[in-house]
């Protein structure tokens, strides 16, 4: 080639380059994203100022309510929760090598013949009192309140047009959703979904597998059977595929829908339906938080209706709203543009530093659906621990969602409760220094902070360094500054933060205290570090606050 051609294709692929950028109005296009056409018959997006692109969607503020709230509880609770074994199940019940297997076998029979379905009807929430949880959460300071929608499994807790296999057609019988919703707004709290059904084309492709050996080797399990298979049966009339969703070929569970990574790839009716059944929940529940656990978004990018989902919520969430939107929309593994659009989510885990924008981060005191060895064990999450993570993102501009998990019966154990009520006691003294504060100069100070691990994918960096009281995290509100200690103080607290040559006061400490005591704090500030001396009475040993008043 010669040096003018070499010149041109130069200037040709600086064009196409710059034109790739400039799409959208200036956000670099780096994954094509395939449009998913609509049916006629489709559930039509709410018109309003919000497109389905990520220009458009870059217009959105998150709402100071989310902002100010800093801490939610969720109920992650479906039929999954109903072997009481732990995540996963509908997938690993059809796993050969898993305990989840072994256990179904066990209990419930041969998946060939007692699937994920036949555990549905046996899920009744018989217990469930909504009204007396959220009751308890409100108490245990939460400011708002998530319950899950669907998971992988793909079954929906409410009152769904688009999925026969729902809450209110089988198992419980009763529109989960609706009474969360219901017990949420009599408690006066936001309320917010997660929905992770997205995910049920590739979670569930083990069920059209069989046993590799034993005396049922070579016999399919039934995630091929279709609805005239059911005739007679205690399901006749439903599809199963309907629910299992697959009538494909297996491919792998890719968490960026890759084909190259191996994942087999929803048709068109596949997104169209998802699509339906979100706009559906929207639409009957008005959530104040839409959680997706997704890559970005649901589909993404082998289809472009999360990015229509994103924009019909935020268009209706105006249209409930005087013309304000009020939603919140979370995603995982987003980058910078897609940051400006919904809140970033990172699960069990959290950012290193302050992030810019409002982000949030998920836990739980167990597993994610309830798992009755963990109760059996005495292995929860104690509520220290909770604390510190919450102090940690939140002084790092994050929002702390707590999931508790809900036993099959619709209640939670006494393990919980006391745990719960635990975290209550310390937010009614310190909740100051959560609620409504923004972010100090820097976010803490410590060996956990100078050994914090990078995030792993989608986050699960949680656990990774241990904190200890030599571990501060710092929020602001106003005139004052919250140094929260990861540990009771048995030695005077040094704060480098606070002291006159780290530069970050432009202003006098006029005095420290201790939150939820009337005893004075002796204190002294130097070159170095502000010293604070020991409390001769212990209490809330998960994390003492000490308030530092700021005289400008």
């Amino acid at each position: 080639m010669g040096m003018s051609a070499k010149i041109l294709l130069v200037v040709i692929n600086c064009a196409l380059l710059i034109s790739l950028t400039m799409a959208e109005g200036g956000i670099p296009v780096s994954i094509p994203v395939k449009a998913t056409p609509l049916s006629a018959t489709a559930e039509k997006m709410k018109a309003g100022k919000f497109e389905p692109t990520w220009a458009s969607l870059q217009q959105y503020q998150v709402p100071e309510w989310y902002r100010d709230a800093k801490f939610g509880i969720w109920a992650h609770w479906g039929p999954q929760c109903e072997p009481e074994a732990g995540d996963w199940y509908a997938r690993s019940m059809y796993l050969e090598d898993d305990g989840k297997y072994r256990s179904h076998l066990a209990k419930y029979g041969h998946p060939s013949v007692a699937g994920f379905k036949d555990i549905i009807p046996l899920w009744t929430a018989d217990k469930w009192d909504a009204e007396k949880l959220v009751a308890l959460y409100k108490d245990a300071g939460a400011k708002f309140f998530v319950a899950m929608a669907s998971h992988h499994d793909n079954f929906d807790n409410y009152d769904s047009k688009y999925q026969p296999w729902n809450s209110v057609a089988l198992g419980p019988k009763k529109d989960i959703i609706g009474g969360w919703a219901r017990a949420a707004r009599d408690n006066g709290l936001p309320f917010g979904v997660t929905v992770h059904s997205s995910r049920a084309w590739s979670f569930y492709e083990p069920a059209q597998g069989s046993d590799k050996t034993g005396e049922k080797a070579g016999v399919s399990y039934d995630g091929k059977l279709t609805k005239a298979d059911g005739k007679g049966l205690w399901w006749d009339g439903l599809d199963p595929q309907d629910l299992y969703a697959q009538n494909h070929a297996p491919g792998k569970l890719v968490w960026t829908w890759d084909a190259k990574e191996g994942s087999s790839i929803p048709d068109d009716a596949y997104c169209e339906k998802f699509y339906n059944r979100t706009i559906d929940l929207i639409n009957k529940y008005h959530p104040d938080l839409l959680y997706f656990d997704d890559t970005v978004l649901p589909l993404y990018p082998i289809s472009d209706v999360g990015l229509k989902i994103a924009a019909d919520y935020y268009n209706s969430n105006a249209l409930w709203h005087d013309g304000q939107n009020e939603g919140v929309i979370t995603g995982k593994i987003l980058d910078e543009t897609q940051r400006k659009c919904m809140v970033w989510d990172i699960e069990r885990g959290a950012s290193p530093t302050i992030e810019p924008l409002p982000w949030q981060s998920e836990t739980c005191l167990g597993d994610w659906h309830y798992d009755r060895a963990i109760y059996n064990a005495h292995t929860y999450r104690k509520a220290d621990s909770v604390i510190h993570i919450m102090a940690d993102v939140v002084s790092k501009n994050g929002t702390f969602l707590l999931n508790v998990p809900v036993r099959a019966d619709g209640t939670i154990d006494e393990q919980e409760e006391a745990i719960v009520k635990e975290i209550g006691k310390w937010m009614k003294v310190n909740g100051e220094a959560i609620y409504a504060t923004r972010p100090w100069k820097v976010c803490g100070e410590g060996p956990a902070i100078e050994n914090t691990p990078k995030l792993n994918s989608g986050g699960f960096n949680e656990g990774k360094v241990k904190t200890t009281e030599r571990d501060i995290r710092f929020t602001t509100k106003g005139d004052v500054i919250y140094a929260i200690v990861l540990g009771w103080p048995t030695q005077a607290v040094n704060i480098k933060s606070l002291g006159k040559k780290a530069g970050l006061l432009d202003c006098t400490i006029e005095s420290i205290s201790l939150l939820g005591s009337d005893d004075k704090v002796e204190w002294t500030q130097g070159d170095d570090t502000v010293i604070i001396q020991p409390q001769a009475k212990k209490f809330f040993t998960e994390a003492p606050v000490y308030k530092c008043a700021i005289k400008k």
